[in-house]
């Protein structure tokens, strides 16, 4: 699990390596509202996460940016961070996008955003000793409404040959449950 300082240090180091993910027009659809976000207000999460998601637009930068980026918004390899919620929504208005350059990479994150919502059965030692319980994990309640508000969306994406069966199980039980 990257820290809050470590996290700082990832976005600050990609921004160095790729300061045109600052000048960029960063009007695309998906992205509307990003700026707007208090990122910083978010335990563990940089306040230039747009940057982060502007980065996913420019096929230079766009690897990398989805790397930082799904650090930031991973809380540790079984966990999601406090940022996951807000930067869902355009997770999946971008991965709808066939144009964005690392697609296949937000559509892991969602995948993994999806099997990570669900929730865990306080009776299953081993999945709360894995996954921890819901309630230290508010977090991913808080993605079942976003996967809820953009079903649409995995509705349409749930026909894309890309998926295998076992992500489209995920994001059918996301869909499911929203």
């Amino acid at each position: 699990m990257l820290d809050s300082a470590a996290n700082n240090a990832a976005v600050a180091r990609f921004l160095e390596d790729h300061a045109q993910v600052r000048r960029a027009n960063n009007d695309h659809p998906a992205l509307r509202g990003c700026a707007e976000i208090a990122w910083c207000e978010i335990p563990g999460c940089p306040a230039d996460v747009p940057f982060l998601f502007y980065g996913l637009l420019d096929p230079i930068a766009a690897p990398e940016a989805a790397r930082v980026l799904t650090n930031v918004l991973m809380g540790g390899v079984l966990h999601l961070s406090a940022a996951m919620p807000a930067a869902l929504p355009f997770l999946l208005r971008l991965m709808a996008d066939p144009e964005i350059p690392v697609r296949s990479n937000l559509l892991d994150l969602v995948v993994a955003t999806a099997e990570l919502s669900q929730p865990v059965d306080a009776d299953n030692e081993r999945a709360v000793l894995l996954l921890g319980n819901d309630s230290d994990h508010p977090e991913r309640e808080q993605c079942r409404p976003v996967f809820s508000e953009h079903a649409s969306l995995l509705r349409a994406l749930l026909d894309d040959d890309t998926l295998d069966a076992a992500d489209r199980a995920w994001l059918q039980q996301a869909v499911a449950l929203s």
